[in-house]
């Protein structure tokens, strides 16, 4: 008997990316998160009920039509959300699917892993980069930010570290909560011997997002919080790279 297609939930797709990962990237954004963050831009990912449902031949009939902007430059596919670690079963057998057709996978994820399993090693294997975001390495302040606590996150990133995982980190500069001196040391001192991180992305907190939560019928938390200046994202970068961790933005 034939085993039913696994179906996971998905937000969006988008065809055409150049932000998250390598090259040119087919995206796709699923359905469901377990953080609240206050600044999230993609407040109606939340729920994992929502969105469309498909199938992993469904997804790659659309992405074969674009391999041929896909694989150069180390461009492929890229895992977002919400969570993709969710549905960590579904995301394994597409970045599969990925792989036999020349193409790279790269997980774009908050590291929220309750377990780290056998479903999540196997996801992991199937996975050429890891885009870690960082919230902030401070539980207490990571709390109050996100909603949760941070233990998870960094627990999973000590396991990238002891597999070698290829591994980016993104680090999203909030005022108030996350540009200031402490935490910037904090997270350089996290992973200055994290041998795997190649890189530190740095990005400006931005209030593109906001409309999400006003369609919802929702109050955006952070309304008052203006968009870094450069100055202190360039503070940030000198204070990660004294780590010996390059840092971009």
């Amino acid at each position: 008997m034939t085993e039913p297609l696994i179906k996971a939930r998905i937000h969006s797709t988008e065809s055409f990316g150049t932000v998250d990962g390598p090259g040119i990237r087919y995206i796709v954004f699923f359905q469901g998160c377990l953080f609240r963050c206050l600044y999230c831009h993609n407040r109606d990912t939340w729920n994992i009920s929502g969105g469309t449902e498909i199938t992993v031949p469904e997804l790659m009939q659309e992405i074969k039509s674009y391999k041929s902007y896909l694989q150069p430059n180390g461009g492929g596919v890229t895992a977002s959300g919400g969570e993709p670690m969710l549905q960590a079963e579904f995301v394994t057998e597409w970045f599969k699917a990925c792989h036999k057709e020349g193409l790279t996978t790269c997980l774009d994820t908050n590291g929220f892993a309750r377990h780290l399993d056998e479903q999540i090693e196997h996801l992991i294997a199937e996975t050429d980069l890891v885009m870690l975001d960082l919230k902030q390495v401070r539980d207490e302040v990571h709390q109050k930010l996100v909603g949760r606590s941070n233990a998870n996150t960094l627990r999973f990133a000590k396991y990238l570290q002891k597999i070698n995982q290829r591994t980016w980190i993104r680090y999203v500069v909030v005022p108030g909560w996350t540009d200031d001196d402490e935490t910037a040391h904090a997270l350089g001192q996290f992973i200055a011997d994290m041998k795997n991180v190649e890189k530190v992305e740095l990005l400006p907190y931005h209030k593109l997002g906001v409309n999400k939560w006003q369609v919802m019928g929702e109050k955006y938390p952070l309304e008052n919080v203006e968009p870094p200046p450069k100055e202190t994202i360039q503070h940030i970068q000198d204070i990660i790279q004294s780590y010996g961790k390059k840092a971009v933005f």
